[in-house]
């Protein structure tokens, strides 16, 4: 009688002995021993749509693992503004420590349980700043064009590479007052106390800090995207399953952390 095959996960990169993931909190589970540098997130953006987890596993780095909430798994779209980069104690960078960033993003697990993200993308309006990102830290950023600007309560964000084909995105909010409270889906794609990358034949994790989320209620009216699709995962079919938009917060990163399995 022939064997049956075990039901699969999936596969790509996946590390034995993991341990089960840490419970999703709305603060760092862990301090940060040392910081390497500072920033401020401000007007910030989510679009989600979910994504086949074994399509997400091939793109993940070696020693990490889709993470999955109730057995799906999300790619993401975020448009924000960062300013007052700042390294270590120093003040902040004059000029190019303020910028617009849009990202797409994946949701990883590693050997140890933390829970992060990798970035497929990240496209930047700085150029210093994307080159010194590729170098230290091997993160796939992109010198792009994008502008924000506020029309009363209304909210745009655009984007587009400075490339032959200019894959860009773009989002259209209308933005209320009122504060609402993220549900377990919500604290699940913004509760991420680290990133997962690859430089130089190794994975590391990044672990970073700062307060709790507030979100405000908002609309979204219109949006476009190619930076997805740009980033090796299929055109978002639909509506986004989750649109989120929050003023913003300060945020600090540690040093890395290189992991045991890679």
């Amino acid at each position: 009688m022939p064997r049956r095959r075990a039901a699969s996960t999936p596969p790509a990169h996946r590390a034995p002995s993991h341990r089960p993931a840490e419970a999703v909190t709305s603060l760092p589970p862990r301090p940060l021993r040392r910081v390497l540098f500072r920033q401020h997130w401000r007007d910030l953006v989510f679009l989600h749509w979910p994504a086949d987890p074994f399509r997400v596993a091939g793109l993940l780095p070696p020693g990490t693992v889709p993470d999955l909430h109730q057995g799906r798994t999300y790619v993401g779209l975020v448009f924000f503004r960062m300013e007052n980069l700042a390294f270590g104690r120093l003040p902040p960078v004059p000029y190019l420590g303020s910028f617009g960033e849009v990202n797409v993003r994946l949701y990883s697990r590693d050997a140890l349980g933390r829970r992060g993200v990798v970035f497929r993308s990240l496209d930047c309006d700085r150029l210093l700043p994307v080159l010194t990102a590729r170098a230290g830290f091997g993160l796939p950023y992109q010198w792009s064009r994008i502008s924000t600007g506020w029309f009363d309560n209304r909210l745009l964000y655009t984007t587009a590479r400075r490339t032959a084909d200019h894959p860009g995105a773009r989002a259209w909010l209308d933005v209320e007052d009122s504060p609402v409270t993220p549900g377990p889906l919500e604290e699940f794609l913004t509760c991420r106390w680290g990133l997962h990358e690859r430089i130089r034949g190794r994975t590391y994790y990044l672990p970073n800090a700062h307060p709790a989320w507030t979100f405000r209620a908002c609309t979204l009216l219109d949006w476009e995207d190619a930076l997805i699709p740009a980033a090796g995962l299929p055109k978002p079919q639909g509506e986004p399953v989750s649109v989120l938009y929050a003023p913003g917060l300060p945020v600090r990163f540690g040093t890395p952390v290189r992991l045991p399995t890679s």
